[in-house]
């Protein structure tokens, strides 16, 4: 089974009130299942690079990294991920569905009632207490948490 190296986002819109998540297309896997936005690192490249290169071509948007959330593991049927999640603040553009089915801000009470991808519902209670202090946080304030899905 291949294992890919991805990234995904928190992005907290500019007020800390809620989150960004996106649509998966309908031919991918998990499609139509929505997600935090990221995607695949490029060999060779860093972690952040490869999150703000990849809002950009999925989104259209900047982001301003705040620190590292989590390391997830996860098998799916044909790939095996481990993704690597980051704590950001939108930092411009107005999104868009550049490569992506749709995507939302959304109000973290609300997560739960959309059909996350398993890792990324792993990650909604590891969010909840960053929405209170978004000011002033860094990596060294909340370091990276390692969780394996299996």
């Amino acid at each position: 089974m291949r294992e890919l190296e991805v990234v995904a986002g928190i992005v907290w819109d500019k007020t800390g009130g809620r989150v960004l998540i996106t649509r998966r297309n309908p031919d991918d896997e998990e499609g139509g299942s929505w997600e935090f936005p990221g995607g695949s690192v490029e060999e060779g490249e860093g972690l952040e690079v490869a999150l703000a290169r990849e809002l950009k071509e999925e989104l259209g948007i900047a982001v301003e990294v705040l620190g590292r959330l989590a390391t997830v593991k996860h098998a799916y049927p044909a790939s095996r991920i481990v993704l690597h999640a980051f704590h950001c603040r939108h930092a411009g553009g107005e999104p868009a569905a550049i490569d992506c089915a749709e995507w939302r801000w959304v109000p973290l009470d609300d997560l739960p009632s959309y059909r996350l991808s398993p890792p990324d519902r792993r990650m909604i209670p590891l969010i909840r207490p960053l929405e209170r202090d978004l000011e002033g946080q860094s990596e060294a304030d909340h370091p990276p948490e390692r969780i394996d899905l299996d």
